[in-house]
């Protein structure tokens, strides 16, 4: 599944292309991919709206009309191509007229994406699709004390705490392995015995590594491109997930399973607490 820095990087691109572009006409070929309203109203509400904003919340693309934020979680498989003509194609499932003569196609093969729109509103975080996500990790409010008070007292393992969405939102498995990889700590290790230090070490890690992930499109692993001929680089800068011998100790990488996800460690230079 994509994760912030991927979806970040699909943003940027499409501001390039269709920033201030007017909606003429959508074609919705798969109704469930949209979530909070018919098909018919949301075909009408859209018609005549621009693209203006670009924004992001974890792993939620934002984007703000001139009365609506339409709202797109990628999920596995989710990707936007343009077009210049209309393509037929089963994986396709909606496709956005647009005023420069080109069409936006949301294209999934798992038709695991979901799309929301809702009327434009001040504090995004109100909207129904967020009840269950937490602030984004870039967001000034998360620190390392905030992360403590939301950990200490969880009978749950670190790695599930940085997956949790309504924690601290935008980190993925990947960047997870190599938030544990950076702070040392192995994976496994209970949130409630992590110390305050650990925690500021644990957000200082989690900014600095998913923004410069950002800065280099995000990571390529399996079937994830930013859908517009962008193609992440950080899997050429990972440290630990993916790997077989540690970059640091030079001892082997070891793969386990933890909260059910595939993970990496190095076992000599991450403890367990």
């Amino acid at each position: 599944m994509p994760e912030a820095p991927e979806v970040q990087t699909v943003l940027s691109t499409l501001e390039t292309q269709i920033k201030d572009v007017v909606i003429n006409d959508i074609f919705v070929y798969y109704p469930k991919i949209i979530d909070n309203v018919e098909v018919e109203a949301f075909k009408k509400q859209l018609k005549g709206q621009a693209f203006r904003t670009f924004s992001r919340l974890g792993k939620y693309l934002i984007f703000g009309l001139d009365d609506y934020d339409l709202i797109v979680h990628l999920r596995m498989e989710g990707k936007f191509y343009l077009y210049d003509k209309l393509c037929e194609d089963k994986h396709i499932h909606l496709v956005f007229q647009l005023s420069n003569e080109k069409y936006m196609s949301y294209h999934d093969t798992r038709k695991f994406g979901r799309i929301y729109l809702y009327p434009k509103k001040e504090d995004i975080h109100s909207y129904d699709c967020f009840k269950n996500v937490g602030y984004d990790y870039t967001d000034e409010r998360v620190n390392g004390m905030y992360f403590y008070n939301c950990v200490h007292s969880l009978k749950r393992n670190l790695k599930s705490c940085l997956l949790d969405q309504s924690i601290m939102a935008g980190i993925g498995n990947i960047y997870a392995d190599e938030i544990c990889f950076e702070v040392g700590l192995d994976p496994r290790s209970r949130a409630s015995k992590l110390s305050k230090k650990d925690c500021e070490r644990i957000v200082f890690a989690t900014k600095r590594i998913l923004q410069g992930a950002t800065r280099f499109g995000g990571t390529t692993i399996r079937s994830y491109t930013s859908s517009l001929g962008v193609t992440g680089r950080f899997q050429l800068h990972l440290k630990v997930h993916n790997q077989t011998q540690c970059k640091v100790c030079h001892q082997n990488i070891k793969k386990i399973t933890v909260s059910q996800r595939g993970t990496y460690l190095c076992p000599n230079c991450q403890k367990r607490k």
